[in-house]
């Protein structure tokens, strides 16, 4: 039987996050994640992963307090469903997403949601094994999707109106990003540093509040790239991403 831990308030500095394990580079990262998911215990977030040394895990908090551009009302948000490596195949996301299915039921909320993709990409969950479990696209922004569950009539959850400008203002490489992933720390780092060296001009903004992430003019899950003012990708760039989609 798969043994599983939530993180709380009392164990969250002995436990890891499953993300960028062991990896020196990221522990800003982490140090920083960790810290982002102190301030959510309060309201609602949940982080629960297999007890053992891989990327397993299900992280989700109620959508009203959910750093996405995305509203609705009395649903979870799930941020991210991950299972990897030698972890697969074995129930361990169905587990993860019954847990969270069934967490929502009993807080009585009218339904979860998450963010998808008509095409796979990197950092969202896989369509077909949501819709394995019932959930249905309800809004979609290009090739992202927003896809819930719902368990009565209540209104299904919808992208913000700034969310469907996928558009900003500078012509200038721009990427948006919040501490909710461990590893943007370390790549925001290595950019702007590639960025320097090449005399590149190199746009970052930080999503650091509710009212930003609610705002972000794009489809956002934790990272968004931007460049001649088009929104580009959601893909986490390092250096070498980087300059390849710049030639």
């Amino acid at each position: 039987m798969n043994e599983y831990i939530n993180l709380d308030i009392n164990n969250i500095d002995n436990e890891h996050i499953c993300c960028a394990i062991g990896d020196p580079k990221h522990q800003f990262g982490v140090d920083r994640k960790k810290e982002w998911i102190r301030n959510k215990f309060r309201e609602g977030h949940v982080f629960r992963k297999l007890n053992a040394r891989g990327k397993t895990f299900i992280e989700y908090e109620p959508l009203e307090s959910a750093w996405v551009p995305v509203i609705g009302k009395n649903y979870m948000y799930i941020y991210c469903l991950w299972v990897a490596g030698s972890f697969k195949g074995k129930g361990i996301g169905r587990e993860l997403l019954e847990y969270a299915v069934n967490d929502a039921r009993e807080k009585k909320m009218s339904g979860i949601c998450t963010l998808v993709s008509q095409k796979k990409k990197p950092f969202l969950g896989e369509r077909k094994f949501f819709e394995h479990f019932g959930f249905r696209v309800v809004d979609a922004i290009n090739d992202y999707q927003l896809m819930a569950l719902s368990f009565d009539d209540e209104a299904t959850p919808v992208f913000t109106e700034s969310a469907r400008k996928m558009e900003i203002d500078s012509q200038d490489f721009t990427v948006y990003y919040s501490n909710e992933c461990p590893y943007v720390e370390y790549e925001v780092k290595e950019l702007s540093e590639y960025a320097e060296a090449k005399d590149i001009k190199l746009n970052f903004v930080k999503i650091d509040s509710l009212e930003k992430a609610k705002t972000v003019p794009c489809v956002f899950n934790n990272w968004a790239n931007f460049y001649k003012g088009r929104f580009i990708s959601n893909t986490i760039l390092n250096a070498n991403a980087l300059e390849k989609l710049l030639r």
